[in-house]
């Protein structure tokens, strides 16, 4: 069993051990200490290029068939649509078939879990889904960041014909009913 070494310091054998060791040792001739430069501070490469990422997709234009109708509801409808479809999405005609819910992912993640999903929708002929993108509650400044994303991408996918927020009891403005086109 090893000997418990004294809270207080070195013992007088350890004491000798180490003079016996250093006595050939020659004390250095100046007092000078050389310290390394300091290094500077890390590039925070990743977050730099999240904010490009994110200020580009911030000034990239809406597509113009994105409407604003219902004050602040935000609803999406291809051209030569008729308003109909919109209309009776917006009510709860269709029947939900999926759901994908992107709470506590980041931007990244999101995207990759609405292509993903998309494809499996599609595979099943799936046509409307609902997406949780949340309300920005947990967020920095109470931002829903991915909301506006998710938008952004669903309009920009041609699978998408439609989509609206959905209705308070399917989670409102922290959700979206997308309806997604058929197999031909």
């Amino acid at each position: 069993m090893p000997k418990r070494r004294s809270p207080v310091g070195p013992t007088p054998g350890e004491r000798a051990l180490f003079r016996g060791a250093v006595e050939d040792a020659t004390p250095l001739s100046s007092d000078k200490i050389h310290h390394e430069a300091p290094r500077p501070p890390p590039i925070p490469r990743q977050r730099l290029r999240d904010e490009a990422a994110a200020l580009i997709e911030s000034l990239a234009p809406a597509p113009l068939e994105t409407l604003l109708e219902g004050g602040d509801e935000l609803s999406f409808l291809r051209p030569n649509l008729p308003r109909s479809l919109l209309k009776d999405l917006r009510r709860g005609r269709w029947v939900s078939q999926g759901e994908l819910d992107l709470h506590g992912m980041n931007r990244d993640e999101a995207r990759q879990a609405l292509l993903q999903f998309f494809a499996e929708s599609l595979a099943r002929q799936q046509r409307c889904l609902r997406i949780v993108h949340g309300k920005g509650l947990r967020s920095p400044g109470r931002e829903p960041v991915l909301k506006e994303l998710v938008r952004n991408w669903l309009a920009n996918r041609p699978e998408v014909l439609a989509y609206c927020q959905a209705r308070a009891a399917d989670g409102g403005a922290g959700a979206v009913v997308v309806l997604l086109q058929g197999s031909r």
